[in-house]
């Protein structure tokens, strides 16, 4: 994989979802974006997350990258939640650039939580 490949979109809801897997780091809520047709993963926030607000409030697009570096270190990005390890499966990193919210995830291994 050279670049970056699309993962899927995030958003937001306050409706329990089917599936949905508990992050207790974040305090969130999320479903695995494999299990809808358009990739979407729904995250639902306890009041308590630590999660940023522009995170919470705008949807995401997810890229699986090879190097979470390059897209940290562009000019113009701003780090909204530096990068943290989900699992034992993926690290992640979420910015902001262009006016829209990104996720940038290497996989450490393939799965889904306990998948």
């Amino acid at each position: 994989m050279s670049g970056f490949v699309f993962d899927h979109v995030g958003i937001t809801t306050d409706i329990p979802q089917p599936q949905e897997d508990w992050v207790e780091a974040s305090k969130i809520w999320v479903t695995n974006p494999r299990n809808h047709p358009e990739h979407i993963e729904f995250l639902r926030y306890r009041a308590d997350s630590t999660v940023p607000d522009a995170v919470r409030h705008n949807p995401h697009v997810a890229y699986r990258v090879e190097d979470l570096k390059p897209h940290i270190e562009a000019e113009g990005v701003e780090i909204l939640i530096p990068p943290f390890v989900v699992g034992d499966f993926l690290e992640v990193v979420f910015v902001r650039k262009h006016g829209a919210i990104f996720e940038y995830m290497r996989y450490l291994k393939e799965g889904w939580f306990g998948n």
